[in-house]
């Protein structure tokens, strides 16, 4: 439970100090203009430093996945599996820019500041990070489950949404055209869906119910076409949902009646009698025995009876 504590610890503040990155507080701009003078003009050159607290934060982190890592590694049973695991190529491939970034701050060569503008680039990996929350929360091992198991339905709704953004897109863009000035042929000036392809996106955004409104039907047709369009994307939504509701429910209701059951404890298993105990013959009584063993046995419950008869114990 500690090592578990101490991951999601290092995983929380690794995403935010990921975060905090990006925020201009944590950014100074340095002009590193140099004197080049490209024909008549000076080639003006700045760089973003982010604060240095925030890199040795990142690299107390990193500090500790690389140890998580390699005692993994260490004492995986099938190292094959462990490599194929996909949370594990995640903490590789998050840990691995860092010391790359690292190693190559120190040079000065043009390929290096390529390659480590490169791997600045790469550092949006780090967020993948997140997944990792998967071994120590149930319900987001639920998700994953439940997605797994609702592939087909996430691609019949993917093939449901692009048929219908493929149709209402040439809809529209055949409806805003009804209208248009004789003078604007293209009718760029009538309407905003100049072509199909952007109709796609405005396809898209108003079958699955967002309506951002940066691109509208002006004619009466196209407010036909899209209201036919929201319409057709409530509907279609609406139909594969239902399963992959149902098979979050039974992932969840199976992974609460896992955490329920009991621990299983470890029998007590009584020491085998030794061959002096009466209880020696009894045992092998209640075993299926040979033909051998079932004489040796009842002639030691003879000698037994005979020696309680001699000593005046009768054994009930």
């Amino acid at each position: 439970q500690f090592i578990a504590f101490a991951s999601l610890f290092f995983i929380l503040v690794s995403i935010t100090t990921f975060c905090l990155e990006t925020h201009e507080a944590f950014n100074t701009i340095i002009n590193k203009t140099e004197q080049v003078i490209n024909g008549t003009e000076t080639v003006l050159q700045y760089e973003i430093e982010t604060d240095p607290a925030l890199t040795y934060v990142e690299g107390v982190c990193v500090v500790w996945f690389t140890f998580e890592f390699l005692v993994r590694v260490v004492f995986s049973p099938n190292k094959l599996e462990f490599i194929k695991n996909l949370l594990n190529i995640i903490d590789f491939v998050a840990i691995l820019p860092f010391y790359l970034e690292v190693g190559l701050s120190g040079l000065s060569s043009k390929a290096a500041k390529d390659v480590l503008g490169f791997l600045r680039v790469v550092r949006f990996v780090r967020i993948l990070r997140i997944f990792k929350l998967t071994r120590h929360f149930v319900g987001l091992r639920v998700l994953g489950h439940t997605l797994r198991a609702s592939t087909n339905e996430f691609l019949l709704l993917i093939i449901f949404l692009a048929l219908g953004v493929l149709i209402f897109a040439t809809m529209i863009y055949y409806a805003e055209r009804v209208g248009a000035q004789p003078n604007d042929p293209s009718a760029s000036e009538h309407t905003q869906f100049k072509n199909i392809p952007i109709g796609f996106w405005w396809a898209v955004v108003t079958m699955t119910t967002l309506g951002y409104g940066d691109m509208y039907p002006r004619t009466w047709s196209g407010m036909l076409v899209g209201a036919l369009c929201a319409l057709a994307g409530v509907l279609t939504i609406a139909m594969p949902v239902p399963v992959i509701v149902n098979n979050f429910g039974m992932y969840y209701s199976l992974a609460m009646a896992k955490q329920k059951l009991p621990r299983k404890r470890k029998k007590h298993i009584p020491p085998a009698p030794q061959a002096s105990s009466p209880t020696f013959c009894k045992t092998d009584l209640n075993m299926a025995c040979n033909s051998t063993q079932g004489d040796i046995c009842l002639g030691k419950d003879n000698q037994l009876m005979e020696h309680n008869r001699s000593s005046g114990r009768i054994p009930l």
